[in-house]
């Protein structure tokens, strides 16, 4: 039973798939729909100045509102609530940690299309959130 679910939302057209996926999920649950959480982690520079980590922080919750915007319409035709939170720090460890410390019973992303040397270098979002999440993860192609 699915009663938490967490979708990692950047925006992507990947991103987009991922919650409308986790929408189609939360139908097919039996009872009351889950929660449906929607994450987005800004990345500060590295390495990180005060001054510019909190004008990226300010600069990234505005635009990640008004991308949540739609998302949330999107849901209240469903006639589901979704949360919507902004983190910051690394995406696939941000990711994991706030899946972990709210026990979500399931990850939903997108997966961007990196070339094998970007994978090899910077690792994948994706990758690196299905080998360490505290659940299922579910990657949205």
């Amino acid at each position: 039973m699915l009663k938490r679910i967490l979708v990692a939302f950047d925006g992507s057209p990947q991103s987009y798939q991922a919650f409308d996926f986790a929408l189609e999920v939360s139908k097919l649950c039996p009872g009351a729909a889950p929660e449906i959480i929607v994450l987005s982690v800004a990345q500060p520079p590295e390495p990180a100045d005060i001054v510019e980590v909190e004008a990226i922080i300010d600069s990234a919750t505005q635009h990640y509102e008004e991308l949540f915007k739609g998302l949330r319409e999107k849901a209240k035709e469903r006639n589901l609530e979704i949360k919507t939170e902004v983190v910051v720090g690394h995406p696939a460890d941000q990711i994991v940690r706030y899946a972990k410390e709210n026990k979500c019973d399931m990850v939903v992303l997108g997966q961007r299309g990196k070339s094998k040397i970007e994978n090899w270098l910077l690792g994948s979002v994706s990758k690196r959130v299905a080998t360490y999440a505290p659940c299922t993860v579910t990657i949205v192609k």
